[in-house]
Protein backbone atom coordinates (compact mmCIF):
# COMPACT_ATOMS: atom_id res chain seq x y z
CA UNK A 1 0.00 0.00 0.00
CA UNK A 2 1.27 3.56 -0.97
CA UNK A 3 2.26 5.82 1.74
CA UNK A 4 -0.20 8.68 2.61
CA UNK A 5 0.64 12.15 2.23
CA UNK A 6 0.89 14.15 4.82
CA UNK A 7 -2.19 16.47 3.59
CA UNK A 8 -3.88 13.32 3.07
CA UNK A 9 -3.39 12.62 7.23
CA UNK A 10 -4.31 16.17 8.00
CA UNK A 11 -7.44 15.71 6.60
CA UNK A 12 -7.89 12.25 8.75
CA UNK A 13 -7.94 14.28 12.08
CA UNK A 14 -11.76 13.81 11.14
CA UNK A 15 -12.08 10.86 10.04
CA UNK A 16 -15.09 8.48 11.62
CA UNK A 17 -12.12 5.44 12.51
CA UNK A 18 -10.64 5.86 15.37
CA UNK A 19 -7.35 4.47 14.49
CA UNK A 20 -6.92 6.77 11.55
CA UNK A 21 -7.45 10.32 13.63
CA UNK A 22 -4.95 8.93 16.07
CA UNK A 23 -2.14 7.90 13.40
CA UNK A 24 -3.10 11.49 11.44
CA UNK A 25 -2.31 12.29 15.32
CA UNK A 26 1.16 11.00 15.32
CA UNK A 27 1.76 12.23 11.97
CA UNK A 28 0.75 15.69 12.50
CA UNK A 29 2.93 15.86 16.23
CA UNK A 30 5.98 14.56 14.19
CA UNK A 31 5.92 15.91 11.31
CA UNK A 32 8.06 19.22 11.84
CA UNK A 33 7.80 22.06 9.60
CA UNK A 34 5.80 20.51 6.66
CA UNK A 35 3.15 18.77 9.29
CA UNK A 36 2.96 22.63 10.32
CA UNK A 37 2.65 24.01 7.10
CA UNK A 38 -0.41 21.74 6.25
CA UNK A 39 -2.09 22.21 9.37
CA UNK A 40 -2.37 26.16 8.81
CA UNK A 41 -3.03 25.29 4.83
CA UNK A 42 -6.72 23.38 6.75
CA UNK A 43 -7.22 26.32 8.75
CA UNK A 44 -7.89 28.13 5.36
CA UNK A 45 -9.43 25.46 3.02
CA UNK A 46 -10.79 23.06 5.93
CA UNK A 47 -14.34 21.98 6.50
CA UNK A 48 -15.65 23.46 9.95
CA UNK A 49 -14.73 19.78 12.21
CA UNK A 50 -11.11 19.85 10.36
CA UNK A 51 -10.57 23.38 10.83
CA UNK A 52 -11.08 23.06 14.72
CA UNK A 53 -9.10 19.67 15.06
CA UNK A 54 -6.06 21.69 13.41
CA UNK A 55 -6.41 24.29 15.74
CA UNK A 56 -6.36 21.94 18.53
CA UNK A 57 -3.27 20.19 16.77
CA UNK A 58 -1.36 23.58 16.17
CA UNK A 59 -2.29 24.60 19.75
CA UNK A 60 -0.10 21.33 20.96
CA UNK A 61 2.53 21.59 18.30
CA UNK A 62 3.25 25.19 19.74
CA UNK A 63 4.85 27.13 16.69
CA UNK A 64 4.81 30.67 16.97
CA UNK A 65 4.38 30.85 13.31
CA UNK A 66 0.58 29.51 13.55
CA UNK A 67 -0.58 32.52 15.58
CA UNK A 68 -1.54 34.63 12.68
CA UNK A 69 -3.73 32.29 11.05
CA UNK A 70 -4.81 31.46 14.25
CA UNK A 71 -6.56 34.98 14.51
CA UNK A 72 -7.86 34.70 11.55
CA UNK A 73 -9.85 32.09 12.75
CA UNK A 74 -11.56 34.26 15.04
CA UNK A 75 -13.51 36.01 12.03
CA UNK A 76 -14.36 32.54 10.71
CA UNK A 77 -18.29 32.18 9.98
CA UNK A 78 -18.70 29.18 12.17
CA UNK A 79 -19.16 30.19 15.89
CA UNK A 80 -17.41 26.81 16.67
CA UNK A 81 -14.29 27.71 14.78
CA UNK A 82 -13.89 30.81 15.86
CA UNK A 83 -14.04 29.06 19.65
CA UNK A 84 -11.82 27.18 18.47
CA UNK A 85 -9.51 29.39 17.79
CA UNK A 86 -9.74 31.38 20.64
CA UNK A 87 -9.03 28.11 22.58
CA UNK A 88 -5.86 27.34 20.66
CA UNK A 89 -4.49 30.90 21.26
CA UNK A 90 -4.83 31.28 24.62
CA UNK A 91 -3.58 27.87 24.99
CA UNK A 92 -0.28 29.10 23.17
CA UNK A 93 0.03 32.35 24.38
CA UNK A 94 3.35 32.35 26.15
CA UNK A 95 4.59 31.61 22.58
CA UNK A 96 2.72 33.40 20.28
CA UNK A 97 5.02 36.18 18.54
CA UNK A 98 4.71 39.36 17.96
CA UNK A 99 3.39 39.27 14.64
CA UNK A 100 0.23 37.39 16.48
CA UNK A 101 -0.13 39.89 18.79
CA UNK A 102 -0.18 42.85 16.60
CA UNK A 103 -2.88 40.93 14.36
CA UNK A 104 -4.93 40.63 17.77
CA UNK A 105 -4.55 44.44 18.32
CA UNK A 106 -5.75 44.73 14.45
CA UNK A 107 -8.21 42.53 15.32
CA UNK A 108 -9.68 45.10 17.98
CA UNK A 109 -9.60 47.65 15.66
CA UNK A 110 -11.58 46.61 13.84
CA UNK A 111 -14.33 44.66 15.92
CA UNK A 112 -17.71 46.92 17.22
CA UNK A 113 -18.96 43.77 18.64
CA UNK A 114 -18.89 44.59 22.07
CA UNK A 115 -18.23 40.43 22.93
CA UNK A 116 -15.73 39.68 20.20
CA UNK A 117 -13.84 42.90 21.58
CA UNK A 118 -13.78 41.33 25.01
CA UNK A 119 -12.44 38.08 23.50
CA UNK A 120 -9.56 40.24 22.30
CA UNK A 121 -9.01 41.94 25.06
CA UNK A 122 -8.39 38.89 27.37
CA UNK A 123 -6.51 37.26 24.79
CA UNK A 124 -4.09 40.07 24.30
CA UNK A 125 -3.67 40.25 28.46
CA UNK A 126 -2.64 36.62 28.34
CA UNK A 127 0.12 37.13 25.56
CA UNK A 128 3.65 38.74 26.57
CA UNK A 129 4.88 39.59 23.62
CA UNK A 130 1.56 41.36 23.24
CA UNK A 131 4.00 44.26 24.95
CA UNK A 132 4.78 45.85 21.53
CA UNK A 133 2.02 46.54 19.68
CA UNK A 134 0.07 47.49 22.65
CA UNK A 135 3.20 50.37 23.42
CA UNK A 136 1.89 51.36 19.88
CA UNK A 137 -1.38 51.27 20.61
CA UNK A 138 -0.77 53.76 23.91
CA UNK A 139 -0.10 56.46 21.05
CA UNK A 140 -3.71 55.67 19.09
CA UNK A 141 -5.88 58.79 18.04
CA UNK A 142 -8.76 57.10 19.79
CA UNK A 143 -8.82 57.66 23.13
CA UNK A 144 -10.84 54.36 23.77
CA UNK A 145 -8.30 52.33 22.15
CA UNK A 146 -5.19 54.37 24.41
CA UNK A 147 -6.82 53.16 27.35
CA UNK A 148 -7.94 50.12 26.56
CA UNK A 149 -4.00 48.97 25.91
CA UNK A 150 -3.24 51.31 28.69
CA UNK A 151 -5.53 48.61 31.19
CA UNK A 152 -4.32 45.50 29.57
CA UNK A 153 -0.28 46.61 29.90
CA UNK A 154 -1.51 47.48 33.75
CA UNK A 155 -2.69 43.31 33.82
CA UNK A 156 0.70 42.42 32.14
CA UNK A 157 3.06 44.09 34.54
CA UNK A 158 5.61 43.58 32.09
CA UNK A 159 8.86 45.95 32.78
CA UNK A 160 9.48 45.99 28.64
CA UNK A 161 6.52 48.70 28.41
CA UNK A 162 7.72 50.74 30.85
CA UNK A 163 9.14 53.09 28.27
CA UNK A 164 5.65 53.71 26.32
CA UNK A 165 4.35 54.21 29.95
CA UNK A 166 5.94 57.16 30.78
CA UNK A 167 5.71 58.63 27.26
CA UNK A 168 2.04 57.99 28.16
CA UNK A 169 2.20 60.01 31.34
CA UNK A 170 1.25 63.34 29.70
CA UNK A 171 -1.56 62.09 27.99
CA UNK A 172 -4.60 62.92 30.35
CA UNK A 173 -6.29 59.93 29.13
CA UNK A 174 -3.81 57.66 30.58
CA UNK A 175 -1.67 59.48 33.18
CA UNK A 176 -2.86 57.34 36.25
CA UNK A 177 -2.83 54.49 34.42
CA UNK A 178 0.93 54.94 33.14
CA UNK A 179 1.92 56.36 36.80
CA UNK A 180 -0.21 53.34 39.13
CA UNK A 181 1.87 50.65 36.34
CA UNK A 182 4.61 51.99 36.59
CA UNK A 183 4.57 52.48 40.27
CA UNK A 184 3.75 48.47 40.75
CA UNK A 185 6.77 47.59 38.13
CA UNK A 186 9.46 49.53 39.72
CA UNK A 187 8.30 48.19 43.34
CA UNK A 188 8.26 44.14 41.39
CA UNK A 189 11.95 45.14 40.41
CA UNK A 190 13.05 46.91 43.91
CA UNK A 191 11.10 43.77 45.59
CA UNK A 192 13.06 41.27 43.17
CA UNK A 193 16.42 43.41 43.44
CA UNK A 194 16.51 43.53 47.40
CA UNK A 195 15.95 40.07 47.90
CA UNK A 196 19.05 39.07 45.69
CA UNK A 197 21.14 41.37 46.91
CA UNK A 198 20.51 39.81 50.44
CA UNK A 199 21.08 36.41 49.17
CA UNK A 200 24.65 37.92 47.42
CA UNK A 201 25.11 39.26 50.91
CA UNK A 202 25.27 35.96 52.83
CA UNK A 203 28.71 34.10 52.98
CA UNK A 204 27.97 31.28 55.09
CA UNK A 205 27.43 28.13 52.38
CA UNK A 206 25.25 26.32 54.63
CA UNK A 207 23.20 29.35 55.68
CA UNK A 208 23.02 30.40 51.58
CA UNK A 209 21.39 27.66 50.78
CA UNK A 210 18.69 28.19 53.43
CA UNK A 211 18.49 31.96 52.15
CA UNK A 212 17.92 30.85 49.13
CA UNK A 213 14.84 29.09 49.84
CA UNK A 214 13.20 31.31 51.56
CA UNK A 215 13.80 34.19 48.81
CA UNK A 216 12.40 31.54 46.72
CA UNK A 217 9.42 31.57 48.71
CA UNK A 218 8.99 34.87 49.06
CA UNK A 219 9.15 35.95 45.11
CA UNK A 220 6.57 33.17 44.16
CA UNK A 221 3.87 35.32 44.92
CA UNK A 222 4.65 38.07 42.43
CA UNK A 223 4.14 35.11 39.33
CA UNK A 224 4.39 36.00 35.58
CA UNK A 225 5.17 39.85 36.30
CA UNK A 226 8.54 38.99 37.57
CA UNK A 227 9.15 36.55 34.64
CA UNK A 228 11.00 38.87 32.99
CA UNK A 229 13.31 40.29 35.32
CA UNK A 230 14.44 36.47 36.38
CA UNK A 231 15.31 35.38 33.22
CA UNK A 232 17.73 38.64 33.57
CA UNK A 233 19.26 37.08 36.66
CA UNK A 234 19.76 34.03 35.31
CA UNK A 235 22.60 35.88 33.54
CA UNK A 236 23.34 36.94 37.50
CA UNK A 237 27.58 36.17 38.04
CA UNK A 238 26.35 34.86 41.62
CA UNK A 239 25.55 31.21 40.65
CA UNK A 240 23.47 30.91 43.98
CA UNK A 241 21.41 33.88 42.35
CA UNK A 242 21.29 31.81 39.13
CA UNK A 243 20.14 28.69 41.34
CA UNK A 244 17.01 30.98 43.12
CA UNK A 245 16.53 32.43 39.45
CA UNK A 246 16.09 29.10 38.20
CA UNK A 247 14.34 27.34 40.74
CA UNK A 248 11.53 30.02 40.14
CA UNK A 249 11.17 30.02 36.82
CA UNK A 250 9.79 26.17 36.99
CA UNK A 251 7.74 26.92 39.77
CA UNK A 252 5.76 29.99 37.89
CA UNK A 253 6.02 27.98 34.94
CA UNK A 254 6.33 29.81 31.74
CA UNK A 255 7.67 29.04 28.80
CA UNK A 256 9.18 32.06 28.23
CA UNK A 257 11.91 31.01 30.71
CA UNK A 258 12.58 28.41 28.37
CA UNK A 259 15.15 29.26 25.92
CA UNK A 260 17.26 31.19 28.99
CA UNK A 261 16.32 28.00 31.15
CA UNK A 262 18.16 25.88 28.40
CA UNK A 263 21.17 28.16 28.07
CA UNK A 264 21.90 27.16 32.01
CA UNK A 265 21.79 23.43 31.25
CA UNK A 266 23.96 23.69 28.02
CA UNK A 267 26.56 26.49 29.41
CA UNK A 268 26.42 27.04 32.86
CA UNK A 269 29.76 26.10 35.09
CA UNK A 270 27.76 25.50 37.93
CA UNK A 271 26.17 21.87 38.68
CA UNK A 272 23.73 23.11 40.70
CA UNK A 273 22.48 25.64 38.38
CA UNK A 274 22.35 22.81 35.99
CA UNK A 275 20.46 20.72 38.64
CA UNK A 276 18.30 23.62 38.95
CA UNK A 277 17.20 24.36 35.61
CA UNK A 278 17.05 20.71 34.51
CA UNK A 279 14.29 20.75 37.20
CA UNK A 280 12.67 24.07 35.83
CA UNK A 281 12.21 22.91 32.48
CA UNK A 282 10.43 19.92 33.61
CA UNK A 283 7.77 21.80 35.34
CA UNK A 284 7.27 23.63 32.48
CA UNK A 285 6.97 20.35 29.98
CA UNK A 286 7.99 22.34 26.63
CA UNK A 287 9.35 19.60 24.19
CA UNK A 288 11.78 22.54 22.95
CA UNK A 289 14.81 21.21 25.66
CA UNK A 290 14.16 17.42 24.60
CA UNK A 291 17.37 16.74 23.06
CA UNK A 292 19.59 18.85 25.67
CA UNK A 293 17.57 16.50 28.40
CA UNK A 294 18.60 13.61 26.24
CA UNK A 295 22.06 14.58 26.19
CA UNK A 296 22.38 15.49 29.97
CA UNK A 297 21.69 11.66 30.99
CA UNK A 298 24.79 10.49 31.06
CA UNK A 299 26.34 13.10 33.12
CA UNK A 300 26.07 11.22 36.89
CA UNK A 301 24.56 14.37 39.10
CA UNK A 302 22.42 15.11 36.03
CA UNK A 303 21.14 12.00 35.10
CA UNK A 304 18.14 11.62 37.49
CA UNK A 305 16.46 15.33 36.35
CA UNK A 306 17.19 14.48 33.12
CA UNK A 307 14.11 11.26 33.05
CA UNK A 308 12.31 12.93 35.24
CA UNK A 309 12.04 15.85 33.30
CA UNK A 310 11.86 13.63 29.98
CA UNK A 311 8.93 12.37 31.74
CA UNK A 312 6.83 15.48 31.96
CA UNK A 313 7.51 16.19 28.71
CA UNK A 314 3.23 17.10 27.69
CA UNK A 315 3.87 15.87 23.85
CA UNK A 316 5.06 12.42 24.27
CA UNK A 317 5.20 11.77 20.95
CA UNK A 318 8.83 13.74 20.58
CA UNK A 319 10.09 11.03 22.96
CA UNK A 320 9.04 8.43 20.29
CA UNK A 321 12.74 8.56 18.76
CA UNK A 322 14.71 7.89 21.75
CA UNK A 323 11.85 4.93 22.97
CA UNK A 324 14.96 2.45 22.50
CA UNK A 325 16.88 4.67 24.93
CA UNK A 326 14.32 4.22 27.47
CA UNK A 327 13.55 1.02 27.32
CA UNK A 328 17.43 -0.14 28.50
CA UNK A 329 16.98 2.87 31.23
CA UNK A 330 13.78 0.56 32.59
CA UNK A 331 16.20 -2.13 34.25
CA UNK A 332 19.08 1.15 35.36
CA UNK A 333 20.25 0.27 38.64
CA UNK A 334 19.00 3.57 39.92
CA UNK A 335 14.83 3.36 40.64
CA UNK A 336 14.35 6.99 40.00
CA UNK A 337 15.84 6.45 36.58
CA UNK A 338 14.36 3.16 36.08
CA UNK A 339 10.92 4.43 37.59
CA UNK A 340 10.56 7.26 35.08
CA UNK A 341 11.52 5.95 32.02
CA UNK A 342 9.25 3.11 32.68
CA UNK A 343 6.69 5.86 32.91
CA UNK A 344 7.56 7.16 29.41
CA UNK A 345 7.47 3.79 27.68
CA UNK A 346 4.02 3.16 29.07
CA UNK A 347 2.89 6.22 27.54
CA UNK A 348 4.56 5.95 24.39
CA UNK A 349 3.28 2.38 24.21
CA UNK A 350 -0.61 3.84 24.96
CA UNK A 351 -0.35 6.33 22.39
CA UNK A 352 1.00 3.88 19.66
CA UNK A 353 -1.80 1.75 20.71
CA UNK A 354 -4.28 4.23 20.47
CA UNK A 355 -2.85 4.31 16.77
CA UNK A 356 -3.44 1.12 15.23
CA UNK A 357 -7.03 -1.10 14.35
CA UNK A 358 -7.85 -2.96 17.83
CA UNK A 359 -5.60 -0.40 20.24
CA UNK A 360 -3.80 -3.59 21.94
CA UNK A 361 -0.66 -1.87 23.18
CA UNK A 362 2.14 -4.00 21.79
CA UNK A 363 4.30 -6.17 24.00
CA UNK A 364 7.65 -4.72 25.43
CA UNK A 365 10.31 -4.18 23.09
CA UNK A 366 7.98 -5.28 20.24
CA UNK A 367 8.10 -4.34 16.94
CA UNK A 368 5.95 -1.60 15.81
Amino acid sequence: MPKESLETLISELVHEEDWRRMRATAACLSGGPKAVEGLIKALDTGSAALKIEAAGMLARIKDPQCGVPLVRLLKDGDATVRKAGAVALEQMAGVLDTAAAAALVQELHQQTDEEHRDLVIRLLGVVPNAIEPLGAMLRHRDETARVTAGTILEHLLDPRSADALVDAMTDPALGDIAVRTLRKLSAIRTRIDGAFDKLRGIEEPGEREQVRMEVVQELLAIGRPSVEILIEYLEDDDWIVREAAADLLGKIGDVRAVEGLMERLRADKDSGVKELAIKALGLIGDARPVELLIEAIPIRPLRIFAVEALAKVRDIEVLRPHEELFQRLKTDRDGLVSYNSGVIVDKLAAAAAQAVPGGEPAEDGADE
